[in-house]
């Protein structure tokens, strides 16, 4: 009887029609498409549109599932595309507003001790979105999917079409000169210290 449970329920779980599988892969992956969408547009809305456009290439190429070995990073190489597709279609790129890089943070005072914490953390996190931002391609990328994505290389190396050991070469790299530009900021704004 309980090998019998056993079958039943897997049964159960595994979708029988292409309109079920289809529907699971929405139902169990839609914040991953979205998360690695907004990753690459940071704007929600485009984020949403991307999403949208990502399950509507996977419903007109949803003859190909049955070939699909690992439908999550399938999905997560669809969706890296059409988010840059669509960052490298738009008319303008989303400034992030940020303090003056050669003005230092530690000029910022407040009488609430938690506020002025507060905001430094948001225009610390800025900077580093701004820094981020600006490195290469080709770094940025695989150190968006991996670090604020939380994917494997392994993952990473799939979405992105090229190998573990690339992605983590250029993770590492990215990470170093994350390092190196974040010294300097806090070296400069330690200079400008009363």
């Amino acid at each position: 009887m309980v090998a019998g449970e056993a079958i039943l329920s897997e049964a159960t779980t595994v979708p029988r029609t292409q309109d079920e599988l289809l529907e699971d892969l929405v139902r169990r992956h839609s914040r991953l498409v979205y998360r690695i969408a907004y990753a690459a547009l940071r704007s929600h809305h485009d984020a949403e549109d991307a999403t949208q456009e990502t399950f509507l290439r996977v419903l007109r190429y949803s003859h190909r599932l049955a070939a699909v070995d690992d439908h999550k990073t399938w999905l997560a190489r669809i969706a890296w595309r059409v988010a840059v597709e669509r960052s490298r279609r738009r008319d303008h790129r989303r400034e992030i507003p940020i303090e003056d890089p050669e003005k230092p943070l530690a000029e910022l005072q407040s009488t609430d001790a938690r506020a002025d914490k507060a905001l430094q953390g948001s225009q610390i996190g800025a900077q580093v979105e701004r820094l981020i931002t600006a490195l290469p391609e080709k770094l940025r990328e695989p150190l968006i999917l991996s670090t604020i994505e939380e994917m494997s290389p392994r993952d990473v190396a799939e979405a992105l079409g090229i190998n573990e050991a690339a992605v983590r070469s250029r993770v590492f790299r990215a990470r170093q000169i994350l390092r190196e530009k974040l010294k300097e900021l806090r070296d400069k704004t330690k200079r400008h210290e009363p």
